[in-house]
């Protein structure tokens, strides 16, 4: 990870890599590409690179965000894996939280609950942690989604239990986990 561009540049050297430029090729070889399998391979790049918070201004300005939103509903469950892994990595950062939660990026990462994927069923639960704040905790700890969250924490999967049992705890008061559990 590179805190700055300048330690970007040292590292790769000033001929080096153009990373808004790489980036941009990315994208435009994800959209335009017919080969499912080149699809989850850039998919995956762009995932790993949401990692790097030197990146998130491009990821907003290229709209990669918007890739990864719409690969939740419209790409296959790798893509959606893919997908759900980088909303995790950019979802700390306030401007792309924000953006992620006005764009119906909480609705779309709910579906991701039902994964059969471990990793995309992890990632969708850790990135509605990080997307809580004061005006969006109604949705994220809703009545829905908590009862999703204790059937969770009753996986025999023991990360997908624990990640659920960290969303009850710290996200969930107790009034609302026993109302997910009386269903009507």
């Amino acid at each position: 990870m590179f805190s700055s561009y300048e330690r970007l540049e040292k590292r790769s050297g000033k001929k080096g890599v153009d990373r808004p430029q790489y980036l941009k090729e990315l994208v435009g070889e994800f959209i335009t590409s017919e080969n499912c399998e080149a699809k989850e391979q850039v998919l995956a790049n762009l995932a790993n690179f949401a990692y790097d918070p030197i990146n998130y201004h491009w990821f907003r300005k290229l709209k990669i965000i918007d890739l990864f939103l719409d690969q939740l509903s419209e790409g296959t469950s790798t893509l959606c894996s893919f997908a759900a892994a980088g909303l995790c990595n950019l979802a700390l950062d306030q401007a792309n939280k924000l953006y992620i939660i006005e764009n119906g990026g909480v609705a779309l990462i709910c579906r991701c609950l039902s994964a059969q994927e471990e990793s995309t069923v992890i990632s969708a639960i850790t990135t509605l942690m990080f997307l809580v704040t004061p005006h969006s905790k109604a949705d994220i700890a809703s009545k829905d989604i908590v009862q999703q969250m204790l059937t969770k924490a009753r996986s025999e999967n023991p990360r997908i239990r624990n990640v659920a049992r960290i969303f009850l705890d710290d996200y969930c008061t107790p009034e609302q986990i026993l109302n997910g559990q009386s269903v009507p």
